[in-house]
Parts: structure tokens; C-alpha cells; sequence
């Protein structure tokens, strides 16, 4: 079985490692091109907190729970996840984006579905730091998370 906390902090490791290779000086940035600020990437300040994982009754899957914060204009980054995802907004205005579908907006108080495989982001779109419940039924054996 994994460890999902390292998981996650290794799909946050990569996920920081690409964007921070993104962030290289340029050809363009040597002849002068100003380069975006830092606070202007849109996944700063997104945490996903472990809460729980526990065997699941199929084998090899496992039910993993975390608690997902947004800050204001901030957005989660494509993803995707080996199982689904079943949330619930704690606080919050979501825009849940999807590449196979139109997006779902999301608010205080309002449940959601993501089935396995999807590639998603969740953009906050409103006034507060966005706080999400998501459980995954998942594949023990792969990454929680899938950077796109």
C-alpha cells in the first residue's frame, strides 16, 4: 500500500518542480521581456490537507479524504484522479472546469461528482479562501493526483 501522504506531497513536489521549470528565464527573457510575478502563477497558496485513507472493501483501492483550500482567484491546476471524487463545498464559489464537458458552478453547501479519469480544475471564483471535502475512491496503486 502507499503512503498517500507522501502522494501528495509528491504530486505537489512535481506539480511545483514543473511550474518552477516553467519559470526558467527564457530567450525572450534575456532580451529584456519582463516576466510575470510570482504571486501570478494560479495554483499559489492551493493546500490539500490529508484527513484520512482506510482500506477500501475491493481490493487494491483504498477511500482517501482531504481537505482542499482555494484562495481568492486562485484555481486548483488540471488533474485528474485513478477513482472517483466525491466533494462537498464547505466555503466557497467554485467553477468547476472539465475538458470533456461545460464547467459546474459550485457553492456553499453544494455536493459534487467526479468520475475516474476526468480531468478537472477548480477554480475559486468568489470572495473567500474556497474550502472543499473530497473523498476519492481510488487505485492504491497509482498517484492520488495527476498533474496536467
Amino acid at each position: 500500500m502507499f503512503d498517500r501522504r507522501h502522494l501528495l506531497r509528491t504530486s505537489s513536489a512535481v506539480a511545483a518542480g514543473a511550474l518552477g521549470a516553467a519559470a526558467l528565464p527564457s530567450p525572450a527573457d534575456a532580451a529584456g521581456t519582463t516576466r510575470l510575478p510570482a504571486d501570478s502563477d494560479p495554483t499559489a497558496g492551493v493546500t490539500r490537507t490529508l484527513l484520512q485513507e482506510h482500506p477500501s472493501p475491493a481490493e487494491g483501492w483504498e477511500a482517501v479524504q482531504t481537505l482542499v483550500q482555494i484562495p481568492r482567484h486562485k484555481e486548483s491546476g488540471r488533474h485528474s484522479h485513478p477513482g472517483i471524487e466525491v466533494g462537498y463545498i464547505i466555503r466557497g464559489d467554485v467553477l468547476m472546469e472539465f475538458d470533456d464537458r461545460p464547467p459546474l458552478r459550485l457553492r456553499t453547501g453544494d455536493p459534487f461528482f467526479i468520475p475516474d479519469g476526468v480531468i478537472h480544475n477548480a477554480r475559486n471564483v468568489g470572495t473567500v479562501t474556497t474550502m472543499m471535502l473530497s473523498t476519492y475512491v481510488v487505485d492504491a496503486t497509482k498517484p492520488l493526483v495527476t498533474t496536467y
